[in-house]
């Protein structure tokens, strides 16, 4: 399922990511990566804000539908 169906609170484990070679890119460099744990937040209006190699970044829905969960 994508990100932004997975429920709050709960880690979940990045299966693929898609997208454009760019974004993909982007994704990674931010800590996305396949077998990577990812665990969402809290949602704020169009944005996503999640837990990532002990970080929190906000991404877009856009983004978050192209990380496969």
């Amino acid at each position: 399922m994508p990100l932004t169906l997975a429920p709050l609170g709960e880690e979940q484990i990045i299966k693929k990511v898609g997208g454009s070679p760019e974004l993909k890119a982007h994704l990674r460099d931010m800590g996305f990566v396949t077998g990577g744990g990812v665990t969402v937040i809290s949602t704020i209006g169009g944005s996503l804000i999640v837990s990532v190699k002990d970080a929190r970044i906000a991404i877009s829905r856009e983004m978050a539908s192209r990380i496969i969960v």
